[in-house]
């Protein structure tokens, strides 16, 4: 039976957040969900994109939170599978002077252990847009393989292949993250790269040349975002700035995440990724108003309405 058309697949690693609140005299750490991918595709998912998603995790009371999860949020998940012997991966996040940061607890985690034999038959080839990142593939060498066949396999079906760069020092070195991290990018056609993380990547400085690399390796698109200053949107022979919505934000956790969601939802809906952008950076803006990385999530009427306004 042939598998229903999607417009969004993501795979990665999704992880339980324990995530710090300092309303109170003391801090106290709520439970929530967290992974860059899985991030993605809910924000896609309330922005009215149809989604899926991929990977493995841990048969627990974690892993079953995330089943529920999806459920809730409409992304399929048929082909997630729970597996005995391994765990769902978590973190933890605290809030300072200097921003949020992250303790992660996710060695063995059931997503890491995922290789390419584990990549389902016909369900990349179902999704107009393949969503990975640069964690999706520094977790294990068996997960970067995976991703690398996934990438392949999306574009054997003449389909789009997303790629955020999400670089994390602490998972592999900054060489072999650059050596398959601008491999991927090469076989993409959208990339959204951070600009802290793309000027360690490529050695290069401003976003015009940040850009122009990123064009030069043979996407189609590249959506650097810039945090407060916005985002810098670049095709080849145009780049546009697009600024940035101002809000009180509490909690940045996913905001990069949900831009990408919204970045690509938008840009299946309309075409246009200089639109998307003005409506990912709104998405964007909106999920920094609450804790968490997935309650702030914003859905559409939403963010119209903080556009209109």
């Amino acid at each position: 039976m042939a598998r229903p058309e999607i417009d969004i697949l993501a795979i990665g690693e999704p992880m339980v957040e324990f995530n710090e609140n300092r309303s109170s005299h003391q801090p106290v750490y709520r439970p929530g969900h967290g992974g860059d991918t899985s991030n993605a595709i809910i924000a896609a998912a309330r922005q009215g994109a149809r989604t899926a998603y991929f990977t493995h995790l841990g048969a627990d009371a974690f892993g079953q939170q995330f089943l529920d999860l999806w459920d809730a949020e409409h992304v399929a998940r048929g082909d997630v599978v729970l597996r005995d012997e391994a765990r769902t991966g978590i973190y933890f996040v605290t809030h300072g002077a200097d921003g949020h940061a992250f303790s992660y607890y996710r060695a063995g985690s059931a997503a890491s252990l995922v290789g390419v034999r584990d990549l389902p038959v016909g369900l990349v080839e179902s999704a107009k847009v393949l969503h990975v990142s640069g964690i999706s593939q520094a977790i294990s060498t068996s997960a970067c393989d995976m991703v690398f066949e996934a990438i392949n396999r999306a574009r054997g079906a003449g389909r789009v292949v997303s790629y955020d760069t999400n670089l994390r020092l602490r998972l592999w070195p900054l060489e072999r993250a650059r050596a398959v991290i601008h491999s991927a990018v090469a076989m993409s056609d959208i990339a959204l790269p951070g600009l802290d993380d793309a000027e360690q990547l490529t050695g290069l400085q401003g976003p015009e040349a940040i850009c122009d690399f990123y064009l030069a390796l043979g996407v189609r698109i590249v959506a650097l975002t810039l945090g407060k200053q916005g985002t810098m949107v670049a095709v080849p022979g145009e780049k546009r700035h697009v600024p940035a919505r101002v809000v009180t934000a509490v909690d940045a956790t996913g905001a990069g995440d949900v831009f990408d969601g919204a970045f690509l939802a938008e840009w299946l809906r309309v075409g246009d990724p200089f639109a998307a952008a003005a409506y990912a950076n709104a998405a964007a803006a909106l999920s920094t108003q609450g804790y968490g990385a997935v309650a702030p999530i914003p859905k559409r009427a939403a963010v119209e309405a903080f556009m209109k306004g």
